[in-house]
């Protein structure tokens, strides 16, 4: 390691920074950053951690995340020390317009991932390695962060089990455990010795240390090489607000800068800096990723009536594009001969992984691979995936690239019941800024927009349907982000139906029961829920009586109150029909006459609407 004279001048550096930046802006948390100190200049100046600062994106650099995001006082301090931050800037810190937000965001070319709600950094990080291992073959190391408050969440011991069972020696945990929260002590306090045992249980190296002192921080991370197979955890006892008494140890600070008085104070306690003794970060080995070669996918084949769940198609399509991306990961909760996911894994097992039932891991897995340029597609139950909102949420402030895909939608899964029954996905999905919400009725649509959204760059959902239903597409139709189809349409339209997926089949049945009574209908497929086809709508609302929303979920936050938002400045009349009773156990043609958005039900308001 680097002459610990130089690393202590550096932690004084380090901690007048965090002091200087706090009190220039009034607040953050500079007692949570003042205890890990020690922790991060050992690791970023004694040749452990090995980066090119002059190109942050270098496949080979070693990844730092701050899942104690609320220390990004610390984390910047960091990269001033490193000669990455200006004076001038670091005290721009939580200021509109700054580079350094009051939590990290990739607005900051050095932060993984933005952080700051709690448990989620092991994932990315987890994720991170995984691709360094797995898929990348390259040798550099990924390092997060942890507070000890965060270690009740349970989305860390997912990461730690999955990180064990994937022997991700390359992932080294750093647990701040320095004893107090938000509002007091923590679950286990300074109890080093139940922390080792419990992260130890799940086949995880443990290095307990004193986390200000230098030497056995180093000693530490000299474990790092020692097992290519085991992920390393550091588990250091160190002191909020270390480093300046009116803070270190007390309660109460948690939040709160210190006035400019206190600071100076503060400050004088530090000492001074020798400017001319700063080591540097070491650099990576130039080794990148092997290139792989874009092979063409094969086309599709269906026939018109041919009955395919989308479900089916999804797994399809993914596995039969993979080939055209070598970039392309998928991830699936332990329900892939469900969402059939299971066929990538068949064609492309390199770049399939499991990540059983721990939904939240593995949206915090797809960001860490996303963020290592892999596209993941993330498959589970819909219901299920709403379990790592947080995640998907968190995901989109690190500008992630990632595809979900929810199958098992709404009441027509039929005998499961409730639990089972996603019927808030598309609300859940809608409200991320810029996000894609798609909802295909039959395979050829559904393959379709799988290639689509391979190309699109954001969050994307797809929603799919457990049942068969039949192809109603011919294979050479063309299906865009935020395109619908006019399925049925006459110059006499008396009202139009605006459907998507399993509903769009049962206003093809009332368009026939309707149609036997000399009612013609419009029928709409608004497949791309969001962005929404606005031209086509207001066509709808300009030459028919009324607009009729059919959906197979909530009716907050669906296509329904999509249509009305779109609408909403038209004198045209919207009604929704959607799931607005309490979902059961069922036949799937007895739910969706249960809450009147089968074919039927669709007819009738129709017919109620004309009188």
């Amino acid at each position: 390691m680097s002459d610990k004279k130089q690393i202590e001048n550096i932690c004084r550096l380090i901690r007048r920074s965090i002091i200087r930046s706090t009190t220039a802006a009034g607040s953050g948390h500079p007692s949570s950053s003042l205890s890990a100190v020690e922790l991060m200049a050992v690791l970023f100046f004694s040749g452990f951690f090995r980066f090119n600062p002059d190109d942050p994106g270098f496949p080979n650099n070693d990844r730092l995340i701050f899942s104690k995001g609320h220390a990004s006082p610390l984390f910047y301090s960091l990269w001033h020390a490193a000669g990455c931050i200006t004076d001038e800037e670091l005290l721009t810190m939580r200021k509109f317009g700054s580079r350094l937000e009051g939590h990290p965001t990739t607005a900051f070319p050095f932060t993984e991932a933005a952080t700051g709600s709690l448990g989620q950094g092991l994932s990315i990080g987890f994720g991170m390695a995984l691709n360094a291992k797995y898929l990348d073959s390259l040798p550099y190391r990924t390092f997060v962060l942890l507070g000890d408050s965060e270690m009740a969440e349970g989305s860390q011991w997912e990461a730690i089990q999955l990180a064990s069972y994937y022997k991700l020696g390359n992932l080294t945990g750093i647990l701040d455990v320095n004893r107090l929260g938000q509002r007091g002590q923590t679950m286990l306090g300074h109890d080093m010795a139940a922390y080792e045992k419990r992260i130890s249980s799940f086949g995880w190296r443990t290095a307990v240390v004193d986390g200000h002192n230098i030497e056995e921080i180093a000693g530490a991370y000299n474990q790092i090489e020692a097992d290519a197979d085991a992920p390393l955890m550091i588990i250091a006892k160190t002191f909020k607000g270390s480093g300046v008494s009116k803070l270190e140890n007390k309660e109460n600070w948690h939040g709160k800068p210190l006035k400019k008085d206190e600071a100076e104070a503060a400050l004088k306690e530090i000492g001074e800096v020798d400017e001319s003794s700063r080591p540097e970060i070491s650099m990576p080995q130039q080794i990148r990723p092997s290139a792989k070669a874009r092979m063409p996918f094969d086309e599709m084949s269906y026939q018109l009536s041919d009955n395919v769940s989308t479900r089916l198609a999804y797994g399809r399509a993914i596995a039969r594009i993979g080939s055209a991306y070598p970039e392309m990961v998928v991830l699936d909760a332990e329900v892939s001969n469900s969402t059939y996911s299971e066929l990538f894994k068949a064609k492309h097992p390199e770049r399939f992984f499991e990540m059983f039932v721990a939904e939240q891991n593995m949206a915090g897995a797809a960001l860490g691979l996303c963020r290592r340029g892999k596209i993941p597609f993330v498959s589970s139950f819909a219901a299920f995936l709403t379990r790592a909102f947080d995640q998907i949420r968190m995901a989109r402030y690190s500008d992630a690239n990632i595809k979900f895909c929810g199958s098992h939608a709404g009441v027509s899964i039929g005998e499961d019941g409730s639990s089972q029954m996603g019927l808030e996905d598309i609300a859940m999905f809608r409200t991320l800024l810029d996000s894609v919400v798609l909802y295909p009725c039959d395979a050829v649509s559904t393959e379709r927009l799988v290639e689509a959204v391979a190309k699109h760059k954001g969050i994307v959902y797809v929603r799919t349907t457990r049942k068969d239903t039949p192809v109603i597409y011919k294979s050479d139709d063309k299906f865009v982000i935020g395109g619908s189809k006019v399925v049925k349409q006459s110059e006499n339209d008396a009202a139009t139906v605006v459907a998507a997926g399993i509903t769009l089949h049962e206003a093809l049945a009332a368009y026939d029961i309707l149609k036997t009574e000399d009612i013609l209908i419009r029928v709409i497929d608004i497949y791309s829920i969001k962005p929404i086809d606005s031209t086509t709508l207001r066509r709808a609302a300009a030459d028919t009586r009324a607009i009729i929303t059919v959906e197979d979920h909530y009716a907050e936050g669906g296509l329904g109150e999509a249509v009305c938002s779109e609408l909403s400045l038209l004198c045209v009349p919207v009604h929704c029909l959607a799931v607005t009773k309490m979902p059961k156990s069922g036949r799937p043609d007895e739910l969706l006459n249960y809450e009147e958005i089968s074919a039927s039900a669709i007819a009738n308001k129709i017919k109620s609407l004309l009188k």
